[in-house]
């Protein structure tokens, strides 16, 4: 099988839960190699983000233009972008790469830090337009979209806003910050109605436009994994997204292997910091030691 080749364009965290250190780990673990345009250094643990450097455009550029060149591209991921210098600088490169691209628009950190301002926001438009997804959570979305979020409906058309109105290709909005609600289903092998809240279900939603011009929408649940330590699980979902379409993988089926790679994680987090803690990438073991012991 071949490897994926995974270009990774987003910021270094130092604590090393988020940003393309989780990005690195999440594609290797996948069987991908990862290459990096580091396009801003933080300073930043469980409970926070301390500073910011971003890179110069010039040299994120440079990065890009090196890996490309010689190794070769098979899908992009794009987190923190650091200014809208970089937002076009990039956006301007990936007109002329052909790979799927993911885009998780980063604009505050877990801990609640900011590390996308008003410009840059702004500057995502045109990364939007040609990313094959885009993976904002509920208070991205709103940002993206201009509105408020408090229902599924309200999700539904903020979603349909980014595809029919700033030209989205697919919109994968993530339920882990979606506001408390209750709403009834209907089990179809029985029948029966039940109450399910997303308190306790974590509701995912894959939205792209029909040929009609509508947004069409396909869902995703799973039981909320009740923890604090969650740092880093927007980037490496949208990594793991990113590894699945390098390997061709269709987008909802991609989507799934990423969201089971992430609960995972959530799983086997090691309980680091005194904050929101990093997630377990490695799942709990040394892959390598696996290896040598089934060898002897």
């Amino acid at each position: 099988m071949k490897t994926p080749r995974i270009l990774i364009i987003a910021g270094s965290d130092s604590g090393g839960g988020a940003g393309i250190q989780a990005d690195i780990k999440t594609v290797t673990m996948l069987g991908g190699h990862a290459m990096t345009a580091v396009t801003a250094i933080t300073a930043q643990n469980t409970l926070g983000v301390q500073a910011v450097l971003p890179i110069p455009a010039e040299m994120v550029i440079a990065q890009i233009d090196s890996v490309v060149s010689d190794i070769g591209v098979d899908a992009v991921k794009i987190g923190m972008i650091g200014s809208p210098e970089i937002a076009n600088a990039v956006a301007d490169r990936l007109e002329h790469l052909a790979a799927p691209i993911v885009f998780d628009p980063v604009m505050v950190a877990t801990s609640g830090s900011v590390l996308a301002d008003a410009a840059t926001v702004t500057a995502f438009g045109r990364l939007m337009r040609l990313a094959s997804v885009v993976t904002p959570n509920t208070p991205e979305l709103e940002k993206l979209s201009g509105t408020r979020i408090e229902t599924f409906e309200d999700r539904y058309s903020a979603a349909e806003i980014l595809i029919l109105k700033h030209g989205c290709r697919a919109v994968l909005a993530k339920g882990g910050h979606f506001p408390g609600i209750e709403i009834q289903s209907s089990d179809i092998a029985t029948g029966e109605t039940r109450i399910r809240s997303t308190e306790d279900e974590l509701f995912d939603a894959l939205f792209f436009a029909s040929d009609e011009g509508q947004a069409l929408e396909v869902g995703f649940s799973h039981p909320r994994i009740q923890t604090r330590h969650t740092h880093g699980t927007g980037c490496t979902l949208a990594s793991a997204i990113a590894v699945g379409l390098a390997r061709d993988y269709d987008l909802d089926r991609a989507v799934m292997n990423a969201r089971d790679y992430v609960q995972a994680t959530l799983r086997a987090a090691p309980g680091f910091g005194a904050g929101h803690g990093p997630i377990g990438h490695a799942l709990g073991e040394a892959p390598f030691d696996l290896i040598h012991r089934k060898d002897n």
